[in-house]
């Protein structure tokens, strides 16, 4: 899951970001409205957290701007207004759900996973292919009943090729969905992660690659 961290509180983005990112997200950070609009505009985000003072463009701008779009991102608003017309305002503005400050961090991951799991279109938590398991709720894989001890990478990487169906998935769209806006687009970080997934999933390799196009299952 891919995730949008846009709040002006500094130290409080960060620590959201941060516990996020331990939640095996990937998870980008935005101080400003005119930035978080900037990065809405070009990623393929699942959930944006999203508070409404921001500086630069209005937090409610940026939703407006976000539904106007057709986006698929759901919008968790989290914001220190707690009046039912705040509330009220930022639903109709197209927020998907509305959290006011200060909040309890269990409840922010728990709505944040919520949200995206209505970002694409319903698919079971759990994801079987060719004698591959994935629970995505309980972060638990394995391959003809034998676990696989993955990193949270490459956990991401062989849920996206699941979720895939048997299309091909180029390594763009790995570094989209799994890697944050701080990787390097030229990086090896794609092939890298695929050739320990590949060793931990074993023989025979149930990963196929296709010069200049991508992987598939």
């Amino acid at each position: 899951m891919r995730v949008l961290v846009a709040d002006d509180e500094i130290a409080l983005a960060d620590l959201v970001a941060r516990g996020l990112t331990q939640q095996h997200m990937a998870v980008d950070v935005a101080y400003r409205g005119d930035h978080a609009d900037e990065l809405l505009a070009v990623n393929d985000y699942d959930v944006v957290v999203l508070d409404r003072d921001l500086p630069g463009v209005h937090g409610d701008e940026v939703a407006r701007r976000l539904a106007a779009r057709g986006s698929l991102t759901r919008i968790l608003m989290l914001t220190a207004a707690t009046s039912l017309t705040d509330r009220v305002a930022g639903l109709e503005l197209g927020a998907d759900d509305y959290l006011a400050k200060p909040f309890e961090y269990p409840e922010l991951v728990a709505r944040v996973r919520a949200l995206g799991r209505r970002a694409v279109a319903p698919v079971a938590p759990v994801l079987e292919r060719g004698g591959l398991l994935l629970d995505s709720n309980r972060r638990v894989a394995t391959r003809d009943g034998r676990h696989l001890d993955l990193t949270a990478k490459e956990f991401g990487v062989l849920e996206t090729l699941l979720r895939a169906e048997g299309r091909i998935v180029s390594a763009e769209e790995l570094l989209e969905k799994v890697w944050d806006m701080n990787v390097d687009p030229f990086t090896t970080a794609v092939r890298v992660t695929m050739s320990k997934l590949r060793r931990k999933l074993g023989e025979p390799d149930p990963i196929r690659t296709l010069p200049g196009q991508g992987y598939t299952l």
